[in-house]
């Protein structure tokens, strides 16, 4: 099993995430890190501060050497998904191609009504996420994409410079819809990350994807899967959450860390999780 973590930017400093991050980049179990993408905190007070998770992850792309790193995911309704190719193309090539593309349709309902970011049913969610996953890898794999849609539309569109990794970086998608998420994984993506449940559902999901790779001729071996495994102090209770998922099936485990943030954890996390490796 892969190991990784991830640390949102959400009721922290800077200064304590930079330090958690630097100090992951030389504990070589680590292989990713992870931030999410939201405006306001999720799972506590959303009134509290939460840093913007692109502005962000080119700090710590700059201020790290090994890792690499993504958003774990960004809601594809936020930004333009023109606008988001040319900021993946940017910072894969500040980061020296360890960029991972994490993106997905979108949920945060307070979020979206309070900026009048226009959310949508699930299915004008999924529509919209179908045609922004087209836009993205036409931009960032073309010269030039031309595309016509009910969301978004491209004439001879650019994305110039391109990413260092060709023909993209790795498209992490996040999401569990049997229906829409899933075949969007099998027609576009390179990772999938589940989003949490016990290890049962994700052997259900998992094979919901396969059947989706195979209806459109797709090899599911080129698909990496993932899951969060939650760190609330307890290192013993981590090392078995993995250890359960690993054996459903799951490559990579995503340890979720929560402020406070401390670097202090790492090490004994890495040594207890390396039995997994």
């Amino acid at each position: 099993m892969r190991i990784a973590f991830k640390t949102s930017p959400q009721n922290t400093t800077w200064e304590d995430m930079l330090e958690v991050w630097r100090a992951a980049d030389d504990i070589d179990l680590f292989e990713s890190g992870w931030l999410f993408d939201h405006f306001y905190p999720i799972y506590s007070d959303s009134t509290g501060p939460c840093l913007e998770g692109w502005v962000t992850l080119t700090a710590l792309a700059q201020a790290t050497r090994r890792l690499r790193l993504g958003t774990l995911v960004t809601g594809i309704h936020y930004r333009h998904p023109a606008v988001l190719a040319n900021m993946a193309a940017a910072l894969d090539i500040v980061s020296g191609g360890r960029l991972e593309l994490g993106i997905g349709a979108g949920w945060n309902e307070e979020e979206s009504g309070a900026y009048g970011i226009a959310l949508g049913t699930a299915k004008q969610r999924s529509d919209r996420f179908e045609e922004a996953c087209e836009v993205i890898v036409g931009l960032l794999s073309n010269d030039t994409t031309t595309f016509r849609g009910s969301y978004y539309e491209l004439t001879d569109a650019r994305c110039n410079p391109k990413a260092v990794q060709r023909p993209h970086p790795p498209i992490c998608i996040g999401g569990n819809g049997e229906k829409r998420t899933l075949r969007t994984v099998a027609r576009f993506a390179q990772h999938w990350n589940f989003l949490g449940g016990s290890a049962e559902e994700f052997a259900h999901k998992r094979d919901v994807l396969y059947a989706h790779c195979a209806d459109i001729g797709r090899d599911p071996g080129e698909i990496l899967t993932s899951s969060h495994v939650h760190f609330r102090g307890d290192t013993g209770a981590t090392v078995a959450e993995a250890a359960e998922l690993r054996d459903a099936g799951v490559m990579l485990a995503v340890v979720y860390l929560r402020p406070p943030l401390t670097p202090a954890v790492l090490e004994p996390l890495a040594e207890a999780l390396s039995v997994l490796a």
